[in-house]
């Protein structure tokens, strides 16, 4: 028998595996013979590339195209909740017309000039953006078009808290804001409309001619309330 030539061994004979056992992987995560036979079979080989970018497959709805072009002729509105005379924060128009290419300091000093009338009263604003100029205009509420009624004075929203709107309207004024909300209004008829003006205000805690808004709709439910046009 062979001596080993190894210092550590000092001469023994060398051992030799014996010839059952099954032979070493060439690599620890090399899997054995016998691991080996309980594998799944392999996968079969992948197609060319061109194959997996074309239309309809995985592949090809995620590789990178190149964006739509741009078209100057495409009109985009969006809405936006501001107050009336004010410059509204950056941070909240940034999301909305930034993505579009416009600048939020441009479009809140266009907002600050279309909602000069109503000033310290939040109301809701219109972007018709177009070809990246945006022109801006008010859409008014009832809420909005009532406390507008009443003409009181402008207040700081930030000093004065907890406003009580206890001034009067007249029903002429009523009848105004009504053909103004008819376009929203899902009442059949106009008095509907006019109606929920009263309710509106009833809400807000004004009166109308003097009077409670409530007691105005009773007369009209009664058929003895003011005259109203059909239009």
């Amino acid at each position: 028998v062979p001596l080993c030539a190894a210092p550590r061994c000092r001469g023994q004979p060398r051992r030799r595996p014996p010839a059952t056992a099954a032979p070493r992987p060439a690599h620890r995560c090399a899997p054995s013979t016998a691991a080996a036979s309980l594998l799944p079979p392999p996968l079969p080989c992948r197609p060319a590339a061109d194959a997996l970018a074309r239309p309809g497959t995985l592949q090809g709805l995620l590789s990178p195209t190149m964006p739509p072009k741009f078209d100057p002729t495409e009109v985009k509105i969006v809405y936006v909740r501001v107050t009336g005379g004010e410059v509204p924060a950056a941070s909240a128009l940034a999301p909305k017309v930034g993505p579009l290419g416009l600048s939020p300091k441009k479009i809140g000093d266009d907002l600050v000039k279309a909602t000069k009338e109503w000033q310290g009263m939040r109301v809701t604003a219109k972007l018709v953006i177009q070809n990246r100029q945006a022109k801006a205009e008010v859409v008014p509420s009832a809420s909005a078009l009532v406390i507008k009624a009443l003409k009181e004075p402008p207040r700081d929203r930030k000093k004065v808290k907890n406003i009580v709107h206890s001034g009067s309207i007249t029903m002429d004024d009523v009848i105004r804001i009504a053909r103004i909300m008819r376009e929203k209004s899902l009442a059949k008829k106009f008095e509907g409309t006019v109606l929920e003006i009263l309710g509106t205000a009833q809400s807000i805690g004004c009166q109308v001619d003097g009077e409670d808004p409530h007691d105005i709709i009773d007369q009209i439910h009664d058929g003895e309330g003011p005259e109203i046009p059909d239009e």
